[in-house]
């Protein structure tokens, strides 16, 4: 692998430009997602949490997932900046605002990628040799080879990310499309384990049970949808990169709401809700459903839930580092990390030294985590919701505040600008606040780490890291024309490339 790395000069920040169409932006947008492994890792908890509306859980988190996937529209069709969330409240709010967001991104696609690589590697295993999926050490070497690979595809290009991924997500799709047919030719013929007919009453958003249970619920559903975004951080790499992002974020949204619903009656009218055996209710299936259920209805095929859960979250591994790493460079172009995560590989127009950072701090994390214990890293996927409500939120009010001037100028600015992205950024800062104080828990997640919930610790604690670092960049004098508000503001030109001329513009005479 060649390592000659450069500075960005002309093209905004010298990357690609073009590669992608609104086609790759979406299959990209939907393979972050991991659709059949995030459905494998959630269903079955979302399902414990409130029962028969499962269902309808998945349809109210994916009303604030619209709603900021409008955000991102507008706020990327007047700065269409790889530096998404970090770029857009620097704009907005300043730069202490604007680096949070940014480092609430790379929490969230650090923390991600451990929990993606160790399932890769578990799945690996279980489907080559069974008894070596229990070996901690194997597992684990696995899926740092997994996160290598894909940092490697990622260093490479974007376009050989782009073919890989129509691969990968096509037979996830095919794998969802064929357990969702299996299972209504099963319920029709009287072989489901538990048959169930659909009611009505699993779309009764007012029959939850507990306000607990359904923040609980709606907070797992926004694991399984949270990944959509990355089609805006590639935004300097699409065909007119003003308008293929934000469609392909909307576009994106609404194919996993049609995909987790239709699954989840799909599994609920097959295996019923019981506590036993194979309902969804039995804890001992909650943590992968497919698994749980690959042997009754896939019978000798069984294997092809396996591949499909390992190729899910491999796919999702390359995903995950694509925005982080885009979100790094845009940092450092604007000052707020040192110039070195700017440097951008002459040939193969990739973020090199942020993508190859992100997969040393991403294995580093993984490995941490699993020498301390299992129960940690499960701990970190559940907080996880929390950077995700966290930057989420920002970038809605975001959109609220940089747009203040045209809020009122249009009904289209009105409902697009103003109700949208205010709504659900509420939402998700509501849901970030409740979540918060049920995680201070002793009994909430799997740890208990000074005396309170393991996950609120590693949650906020990860967050609160963040600020340190801030500080601590700020002390150097390399950082002042960032937290000055000198190389990224309201006004600031920023380096993007237009759909036709290239922008030349630098930054204080470059970086």
């Amino acid at each position: 692998m060649s390592t000659d790395i450069e500075q960005p000069h002309t093209e905004g920040k010298g990357l690609a430009k073009g590669t992608l169409g609104l086609w790759g932006s979406t299959v990209i947008g939907l393979a972050s997602t991991a659709p059949v492994y995030s459905l494998a890792a959630t269903l079955g908890f979302v399902v414990l949490a409130v029962g028969a509306q499962a269902p309808v859980a998945f349809i109210v988190a994916f009303i604030p997932m619209l709603l900021i996937a409008f955000a991102y529209r507008e706020l990327n069709r007047d700065v269409p900046d790889c530096g998404t969330t970090f770029t857009w409240a620097t704009k907005a709010f300043g730069p202490w605002v604007g680096w949070m967001g940014g480092w609430g991104v790379a929490v969230a696609g650090t923390v991600v990628l451990a929990n993606l690589a160790q399932i890769a590697g578990q799945y690996f295993w279980l489907l080559v040799w069974p008894d070596f999926a229990d070996i901690g050490l194997v597992v684990t070497a696995t899926g740092v080879v997994f996160i290598a690979l894909m940092v490697w595809v990622s260093y490479r290009g974007l376009e050989i990310g782009e073919r890989l991924q129509n691969v990968l997500l096509g037979f996830q799709y095919v794998a969802l499309a064929g357990f969702v047919v299996i299972a209504i030719v099963h319920i029709a013929d009287g072989t489901a384990p538990n048959p169930t007919a659909p009611s009505l009453e699993w779309f009764n958003p007012f029959a939850f049970a507990s306000y607990g249970a359904f923040v609980e619920a709606v907070l797992l559903a926004l694991f399984i949808y949270w990944g959509w975004d990355t089609c805006l951080a590639l935004n300097e790499e699409t065909r007119d990169p003003k308008r293929i992002p934000g469609r392909a974020a909307v576009l994106t949204t609404v194919i996993l709401l049609v995909t987790y619903v239709g699954v989840t009656v799909a599994a609920m009218s097959y295996a019923g809700l019981g506590e036993s055996g194979f309902g969804l209710g039995n804890q001992d299936n909650a943590d992968d459903v497919f698994f749980a259920l690959r042997n009754v209805m896939f019978g000798p095929w069984s294997w092809l839930l396996v591949i499909a859960v390992m190729i899910s979250a491999i796919s999702s591994t390359q995903t995950t580092i694509l925005p982080t790493a885009r979100g790094t460079l845009a940092m450092a172009v604007y000052r707020a990390l040192p110039k070195r995560f700017a440097a951008v590989h002459p040939r193969f127009r990739t973020p090199a030294f942020s993508t190859l950072l992100m997969g040393v701090v991403a294995i580093a994390f993984y490995v941490g985590m699993t020498l301390i214990s299992d129960n940690i890293l499960q701990d970190t996927v559940l907080s996880l919701g929390l950077a995700i409500a966290f930057y989420y939120a920002i970038t809605g009010f975001a959109c609220v505040w940089y747009f203040r001037d045209s809020l009122f100028s249009s009904w289209r600015n009105f409902w697009y600008r103003l109700v949208f992205p205010l709504v659900g950024a509420l939402l998700l800062a509501g849901a970030f606040v409740s979540s918060a104080i049920d995680m201070f828990d002793p009994d909430y997640g799997y740890t208990v780490i000074w005396g309170v919930g393991g996950v609120f610790v590693v949650g906020i604690g990860s967050l609160a890291l963040g600020v340190v670092l801030m500080l601590v960049w700020a002390a150097f004098p390399a950082s002042r024309p960032f937290f000055r508000g000198e190389s990224l503001n309201r006004e600031t030109e920023v380096l993007v490339p237009e759909d036709e001329e290239p922008a030349t513009r630098s930054i204080d005479g470059g970086i």
